[in-house]
C-alpha cells in the first residue's frame, strides 16, 4: 500500500515535467518550415539608403504602415548623439520618402526628457496584409523607450505609451499621465531586463494566445555585461502591463537580439529581429513560432548583412512588409559614416 501511494505520488510530480518537456519538443519548428520562411523572406536586392540625415544627425529603428491610401514611416533621429526623438515621413511608393514632422520630441523635463524611441502599435501583422493601423480606445497608439538623460541610449530606459487622434499627424503625439508603463526596476522584471529596456513591438492577438488581448516584445538588458535578450509583456488595455514567462524568449547567450517586429504568415508568428556581438558585425535574422512563447531560431544565412559602402559597417534593425508580391525589408543601414535608413527587395527595384 505504501509503495503504491508512492509511485502514484510520483507519477503526480513527474508527469506535469513530463508534459511540458512533450509540449516543448511538439513546439520546435522543422526544418523544412524554417527553410520555407526564410525563402520567402529573402531580399536580395539592395535598393540603398532611401533616408539620409543631415550633417550631425543619425536615422534609425524604421517602422512602416499604411494609412488613407500612403505609406508612412516612424523613425527616430539622433543628433549631435543629445538623445532619441521620433520621426515621421511619407511615401506614395515605398521608395522615396519626405520627412514631415516630429511626433515625440525632447521635453523641458520628465522622465523621458531627451529619450523617446517610437514604434508604431496595432499595426494589422499578415504578410501580404493590409499594413494599416487598427484603434483602441478610439486612438492610435505607439510605444516607445524613454529616458532623462542625454546621450546615445543612456541607462535607464523604460517604456511609455502615447496615443494620437490622427497617426500621420506631424506634431507631438499625446503621453500617457501613466508612463512610463514598464520599467527596469518593477517587481516582475526578470534578470535579463533589469538594467534598461528598449525597443518593443505592440501587436493585437484576436486569439489571446497568451491571455491578453495586445501583447508586447521588446529587449533588455541586464545588469553587468552587457547582453541584450527578448521577451514578452501583456495588457487589456495598453496602459497596465504584466510580463508573461519566468525569462527571455529569444536569448543568443552574449551580445544583442534586438528590434523584434512580428509577422503573421499563415499560422505562424515569424520574428525577424537584429543580432549583434554573437555573430560577427551587425545583422538581421528571425525566429518562428507557433504560440507565441516557444521559439525556434534560424541557424542558416542572415536575411540582411554588410556587403555594400553604405551599410559595410551595420545592417540591421528590420521591418518587413510585402506588397503587391514585393517584399520590402527596411532597416537601419551605416556605413562611410553616415547611419540611415536603408532597403533591401525581393525584385530589382531603383528609388532613383
Amino acid at each position: 500500500m505504501i509503495r503504491s501511494l508512492f509511485i502514484a505520488c510520483s507519477l503526480l510530480i513527474v508527469t506535469p515535467v513530463l508534459a511540458e518537456g512533450l509540449l516543448a519538443e511538439e513546439a520546435v519548428i522543422d526544418d523544412a518550415t524554417m527553410q520555407r520562411v526564410y525563402d520567402e523572406l529573402q531580399t536580395p536586392h539592395k535598393v540603398g539608403r532611401v533616408l539620409t540625415p543631415g550633417e550631425g544627425e543619425y536615422y534609425d529603428c524604421p517602422n512602416v504602415f499604411r494609412h488613407n491610401g500612403r505609406w508612412w514611416m516612424v523613425f527616430v533621429s539622433i543628433k549631435e548623439l543629445v538623445g532619441y526623438e521620433t520621426r515621421l515621413a511619407v511615401s506614395d511608393d515605398l521608395l522615396h520618402w519626405e520627412v514631415v514632422g516630429t511626433t515625440l520630441g525632447f521635453r523641458e523635463e520628465g522622465w523621458d526628457r531627451w529619450q523617446a524611441d517610437g514604434s508604431i502599435a496595432l499595426m494589422d501583422p499578415a504578410w501580404g496584409g493590409s499594413y494599416e493601423l487598427s484603434q483602441h480606445d478610439g486612438k492610435y497608439w505607439m510605444s516607445y523607450f524613454g529616458g532623462d538623460k542625454q546621450g546615445y541610449e543612456t541607462d535607464p530606459l523604460s517604456i511609455g505609451m502615447a496615443w494620437s487622434e490622427d497617426p500621420t499627424h506631424a506634431g507631438e503625439w499625446n503621453r500617457l499621465v501613466e508612463n512610463p508603463v514598464m520599467r527596469p526596476g518593477d517587481d516582475d522584471a526578470r534578470d535579463f531586463e533589469r538594467a534598461t529596456l528598449y525597443k518593443s513591438h505592440i501587436f493585437r492577438d484576436p486569439a489571446e494566445s497568451l491571455g491578453a488581448p495586445f501583447v508586447m516584445f521588446y529587449n533588455g538588458k541586464q545588469k553587468g555585461g552587457w547582453v541584450e535578450r527578448i521577451g514578452v509583456a501583456v495588457s487589456d488595455d495598453l496602459v497596465h502591463w504584466r510580463r508573461d514567462g519566468e525569462g527571455p524568449v529569444i536569448d543568443n547567450g552574449k551580445g544583442i537580439s534586438g528590434d523584434p517586429q512580428l509577422i503573421r504568415m499563415d499560422d505562424l508568428w515569424v520574428m525577424p529581429y537584429f543580432g549583434a556581438g554573437w555573430k560577427p558585425r551587425a545583422f538581421d535574422t528571425f525566429a518562428v513560432s507557433r504560440d507565441l512563447m516557444h521559439w525556434t531560431k534560424w541557424e542558416g544565412p542572415h536575411l540582411i548583412e554588410p556587403t555594400e559602402a553604405f551599410d559595410e559597417t551595420f545592417a540591421h534593425k528590420p521591418w518587413m512588409i510585402k506588397h503587391n508580391g514585393v517584399v520590402y525589408h527596411f532597416y537601419c543601414s551605416v556605413g562611410e559614416g553616415v547611419r540611415a535608413i536603408a532597403l533591401a527587395t525581393s525584385e530589382e527595384l531603383s528609388a532613383k
